[in-house]
C-alpha cells in the first residue's frame, strides 16, 4: 500500500457504552454535533471556547467526543443508542432525549474554522473547493501541465497550478497524485504542506494525509525539501515529513507503492487495520474494526479499488469475521 498511515487505538476499541456517558460528556456530545452540523454561529463558537475553558474536565469531555465521532461515525453511535433503548425500554424516553448529542466534529477553537478547515475531512475545506482540479471519493483523474508534465489524481485530490506555465509548479492540497515530468523539462516543484518536491523528468508519487506528506521516486531522482533539510530519493526509495521533520529514507517495492495507479491495492502481510485504513480512501462512509484482535490479522492479495466492499467480503470470507452494514455506508468489522 502507499504511505500506509498509523491505527488509532479508539479505532480497534469497541463502540463505547452509550448509558455510561455523564452529563457533561453529553453536553459536550451537544456541542460537537452542532458544531458539525454546520448550525452554530460564530457567536456560538465562541461560547464553545469559552465552555472548553471551564476546566481541564470540560476540554477533555469534549477532545473525547471528537474522537469518538471520528473512529465510529454518527450512524455506528445511533444504533448503540437503539440497543440502550431497547435494553432500557422502560426509560425509551430518557435515552431518546439524549440521542440527538451524538455525532459531529471539531478543531477546539473555531470561529470560523469549521469552513476553513473542515473537522475531521467531513467536507471540503475552502482551499480544496478552491483548487484548480479535484477528485471525489474513489474518483481518478488525468491532467496535463503545459507540456512538462502529465498528472495523475488518486481518491480526495485537490490540485492548484502555481503561477505561471514558466513557474512549472503545482501545490498538492489535499490527496495523492503521481507526477511524470517530460526529461526536456528542467525542473518541476510540487508544493504539499511546508514541503516541496523537485523532479527533472522521471517519474515520482506525492500523498498529503492532513499534515504528513510521503514522496516516492519512481525512476530518476527527487529531492525534498523542508525548511533547511534536503533528502534525496533514488529510484525506489520513499520519505515521509510532517511538523517534526523528515522520517528515515526507506526502500519500495514499486509494484505495490504504484498499485493504485492500475486501480489496484497491493497486500502482502498488511495488517488488517492498515489495509482498512486504505480501504476507506475510497469508499463512501467509513469501515470500523470493533474487536482489537483481529486488527493485526495479516492481509495478502490484489484488491480492486472499485469494488471496496468486494474486498471487504473477500476479507470476511479469510478471516471469518462479521461484516454489519448500517445507514450512512458504515461497515463494523468484527
Amino acid at each position: 500500500m502507499t504511505c500506509p498511515g498509523t491505527t488509532s487505538r479508539a479505532m480497534s476499541e469497541g463502540l463505547p457504552d452509550i448509558e455510561s456517558l455523564t452529563p457533561l460528556e453529553l453536553e459536550a456530545h451537544d456541542w460537537v454535533r452542532r458544531i458539525a452540523s454546520r448550525q452554530a454561529t460564530a457567536a456560538e463558537a465562541r461560547q464553545l471556547r469559552r465552555w472548553c475553558a471551564q476546566s481541564a474536565a470540560h476540554d477533555a469531555a469534549f477532545r473525547e467526543a471528537r474522537q469518538l465521532w471520528k473512529t465510529f461515525g454518527a450512524a455506528a453511535i445511533e444504533v448503540r443508542a437503539d440497543e440502550a433503548r431497547v435494553a432500557r425500554h422502560r426509560r425509551a424516553r430518557q435515552i431518546l432525549s439524549r440521542r440527538a448529542v451524538l455525532g459531529g466534529a471539531l478543531a477546539a477553537s473555531v470561529a470560523g474554522v469549521a469552513i476553513v478547515r473542515p473537522p475531521l475531512g467531513l467536507w471540503p475545506s475552502l482551499s480544496e473547493l478552491g483548487a484548480d482540479f479535484r477528485t471525489g471519493t474513489g474518483e481518478q483523474r488525468q491532467i496535463a501541465f503545459a507540456d512538462v508534465a502529465s498528472i495523475q489524481m488518486n481518491t480526495k485530490t485537490s490540485i492548484v497550478m502555481k503561477g505561471s506555465e514558466q513557474a512549472r509548479s503545482v501545490e498538492l492540497v489535499a490527496g495523492e497524485a503521481s507526477f511524470r515530468i517530460t526529461p526536456e523539462a528542467s525542473s518541476f516543484n510540487v508544493f504539499a504542506a511546508d514541503g516541496r518536491t523537485s523532479g527533472a523528468g522521471g517519474r515520482f508519487d506525492v500523498r498529503l494525509d492532513i499534515a504528513s506528506v510521503c514522496v516516492t521516486c519512481f525512476s530518476d531522482a527527487v529531492e525534498v525539501v523542508r525548511n533547511t533539510q534536503t533528502v534525496r530519493l533514488r529510484q525506489g526509495e520513499r520519505v515521509t515529513y510532517d511538523g517534526h521533520g523528515f522520517s528515515n529514507v526507506v526502500s519500495v517495492d514499486p509494484v505495490i507503492a504504484g498499485a493504485w495507479q492500475d486501480g489496484l491495492i497491493i497486500c502482502r502481510n498488511t495488517p488488517l487495520a492498515d489495509f482498512v485504513s486504505e480501504l476507506n480512501r475510497y469508499r463512501a462512509g467509513r469501515i470500523v474494526l470493533v474487536r482489537s484482535a483481529i486488527a493485526n490479522l495479516s492481509v495478502s492479495g490484489r484488491f480492486s479499488i472499485a469494488e471496496p466492499d468486494q474486498a471487504l467480503a473477500q476479507i470476511q470470507r479469510a478471516f471469518g469475521v462479521r461484516v454489519r452494514y448500517l445507514p450512512g455506508n458504515l461497515a463494523l468489522v468484527g
